[in-house]
């Protein structure tokens, strides 16, 4: 069985630019959800205080989720979509275009996959 859907479980470490920009954020967030071919519901980012930005692409297909930790130049993402039209990995193309981190690990989960 195929599954239902995939999640990619991204971690972007000693990244050069971005981590605390909300706008820009915000902007790839919706290129992220073009270029991979989602359909977007609704986007939200958060800034926090003193540092760090929360951001979510809810979709058709599931969602996108960005959190950002400035200090330390982490950013954890995580793709999650369903059915075969979509290309999450498009969408982390677009992440790693952004932040630019120097180290990226990404794990993909099949999900809906009876054991």
């Amino acid at each position: 069985m195929r599954g239902l859907g995939r999640q990619l479980v991204v971690e972007l470490w000693d990244c050069e630019r971005n981590t605390d920009n909300p706008e820009a954020i915000r902007q790839a967030l919706l290129s992220a959800v073009e270029r991979a071919g989602a359909t977007l519901i609704e986007a939200q980012v958060h800034p926090f205080n003193p540092h760090g930005v929360s951001g979510m692409a809810l979709l058709a297909e599931s969602h996108i989720s960005v959190h950002t930790w400035p200090e330390v130049g982490y950013v954890a993402v995580d793709v999650f979509t369903c059915g075969d039209d979509v290309a999450p990995e498009k969408a982390v193309e677009v992440l790693c275009d952004l932040f630019r981190p120097r180290h990226t690990s990404v794990v993909e989960i099949r999900r809906g996959v009876r054991p």
